[in-house]
């Protein structure tokens, strides 16, 4: 039986960027949002800093980063237009000169974070489960220039409970091949002060523990690259994120979320001095920074769960599902009262089933500040000063 040792997860019979973000919106209890604070411990990052966090992309591989940004499950979860779009980007660059012969290149070597996989279906159950699952990480450490040249895959759970480490022997066959066998793995667990062996008996495995990986893409810079396993599986990886990866990483893992959105906030100020604009479209809530929770019923009249659909028209749509099909919806309107702000008014609520609505008489009066935005992502203060996250999940199709 043919088999993908390749796969950027291990053995056959085993084997996690925007971000990606979780499956689901995380409406977080998480402690209250302490900029404040935040700017007296630790102040506002200085040009130099901001520009060592700046990771340089080219337009190519820039346009591969978007694509990837709001990718759930490293691709498991994507839509088909996200794959299309993600695969022309992938595409392009490998039609492009990157590093010739990237296994002779130290760029290669080092630590890869998995952004994006394809196939993830014709692995095994548990490694459609890690790779399928954003609160985890996945690594790849490339090390060939060494007495004992390997290729090492890591699932890193969390901080504080450990990872799991597969690891194979390597060798390179020509400039963009990678020959290995994995040999050995261990769960590494912060709670225990021994690693606990993988129950894999490698040496029986034969031919099934072998593989290859061929680099397609390594870019100039060493920061990108795309490989593909003997099954045809491509992989993304990077060695750094961008602000916008690190946030959606750090709403999946549930931690750093305002360092995050400080650090992006901070970076993006570096970069664009000019004012901001609520763009149309329908946007999904993935985190917020609210503690106190209301109602469901204020809760939903206030944005603080489902998506918001916003209209060139100057229309805010709030958009909830229940249950069974029933939803509730309220309309209002946005108007801009100063740079980057907004007044909202929601005034027209209803629980919708079908084409059938039930109105409701309620009313909800909040400011609006944007503190950044682009195409994907929009960070604002709203109701009660509390921040949310939105992604960018659809273009409005109304004007």
């Amino acid at each position: 039986m043919a088999v993908d040792a390749a796969k950027l997860a291990f053995h056959p019979t085993f084997s996690p960027a925007l971000a990606p973000c979780a499956p689901r919106n995380r409406l977080r209890s998480a402690k209250p949002f302490k900029s404040s604070l935040r700017k007296l411990l630790c102040p506002p990052l200085s040009s130099s800093l901001v520009e060592e966090q700046q990771v340089s992309f080219t337009e190519p591989e820039s346009a591969l980063v978007d694509a990837l940004i709001g990718v759930q499950g490293r691709g498991r979860s994507a839509s088909p237009e996200q794959l299309k779009e993600v695969e022309r980007a992938v595409q392009i660059l490998e039609g492009l000169e990157g590093i010739p012969d990237p296994t002779s290149s130290s760029l290669i070597e080092g630590r890869w974070q998995l952004m994006f996989t394809t196939r993830p279906g014709t692995a095994s159950p548990i490694q459609r489960t890690f790779v399928g699952v954003d609160f985890f990480s996945v690594f790849q450490e490339v090390y060939l220039r060494t007495n004992d040249p390997r290729v090492s895959n890591i699932v890193k759970f969390s901080d504080a409970v450990g990872e799991l480490k597969v690891e194979a022997v390597a060798s390179i066959k020509d400039g963009k091949r990678i020959l290995f066998r994995f040999d050995r793995a261990a769960f590494s667990f912060k709670f225990l002060p021994f690693k606990v062996p993988y129950p894999v008996p490698f040496r029986l495995l034969g031919e099934e523990a072998k593989g290859w990986l061929d680099t397609t893409y390594l870019s100039q810079s060493g920061n990108i690259r795309i490989s593909r396993g003997n099954k045809g599986t491509t992989f993304v990886l990077q060695k750094k994120t961008e602000p916008r990866q690190r946030l959606l990483s750090a709403i999946s893992t549930g931690e750093g979320v305002e360092e995050a959105i400080d650090d992006l906030i901070s970076v993006n100020k570096s970069v664009s001095k000019g004012d901001m604009e609520l763009l149309d479209g329908e946007w999904k809530l993935i985190w917020s920074s609210q503690t106190e929770t209301d109602s469901w019923l204020e809760n939903a009249a206030n944005g603080l769960m489902g998506n918001q659909i916003v209209r060139e028209n100057g229309q805010m749509k709030f958009l909830v599902d229940i249950l069974l099909g029933f939803k509730f919806s309220m309309t209002g309107n946005i108007i801009k009262s100063d740079t980057n702000k907004y007044d909202v008014t929601m005034d027209d609520a209803a629980i919708l089933a079908g084409p059938f609505g039930l109105p409701m008489e309620m009313t909800s009066k909040f400011n609006l500040e944007l503190l950044y935005t682009d195409d994907k992502i929009r960070i604002t203060r709203g109701y009660n000063k509390i921040v949310f996250v939105h992604l960018r999940i659809g273009r409005s199709k109304q004007k």
